[in-house]
């Protein structure tokens, strides 16, 4: 055309999302070489569906007894992280052995306390697994860090608490965001 100011460029070459070779496209949305890479493509992107599929669809046919066993796995990461570098509550040494996250409460006794920060501090291997607890050096040391009054409301009464799946799920989630914060 004389005079305009239209220009044709010519095509420029592409990369292959799929064999990574280099292509002249034939249109400007075009992003595979060839027939054979837009099938593998396409096979590709349905495996991946698949899988989220069926990763979700176990995650809901999850029970409450394993929710709560990941849920309590991630909760007690939180409250060893939170107390990094503080002696075991029971007998106020500092260990270089493992550290556990001891309940003052136990699960078994007061459930609704599973997740309670006050009720979890860092305890060591020795007192938590050998003198189940160290309960009487616990609560000495408990009532040091959080009160008379922290510790008689986690020894009075406490209505009982039924999670839902949803529930456990929150904590979780609340508590893995809470790690990321914390390792930063």
């Amino acid at each position: 055309i004389q005079g305009s100011s239209m220009s044709l460029k010519p095509a420029r070459k592409k990369k292959c999302k799929s064999c990574k070779d280099t292509f002249k496209p034939f249109s400007s949305t075009a992003s595979v070489c060839s027939v054979a890479c837009a099938i593998a493509i396409a096979k590709e992107q349905a495996t991946k569906a698949i899988k989220k599929d069926l990763k979700q669809r176990r995650q809901a046919a999850k029970t409450k007894g394993e929710l709560h066993k990941e849920t309590q796995a991630v909760f007690n990461k939180f409250i060893r992280l939170r107390d990094k570098g503080q002696p075991c509550i029971s007998c106020q040494r500092h260990h270089l052995g493992q550290i556990h996250a001891g309940h003052y409460r136990s699960v078994g006794a007061a459930a609704e306390l599973r997740y309670d920060e006050s009720n979890v501090h860092a305890q060591c291997a020795p007192c938590n697994n050998h003198l189940s607890g160290n309960a009487i050096e616990y609560r000495i040391n408990l009532i040091k860090k959080i009160g008379t009054g922290g510790v008689e409301l986690l020894e009075g009464p406490h209505d009982p608490k039924k999670y839902t799946h949803d529930d456990i799920r929150a904590v979780k989630k609340k508590y893995n965001l809470m790690i990321k914060g914390m390792e930063i």
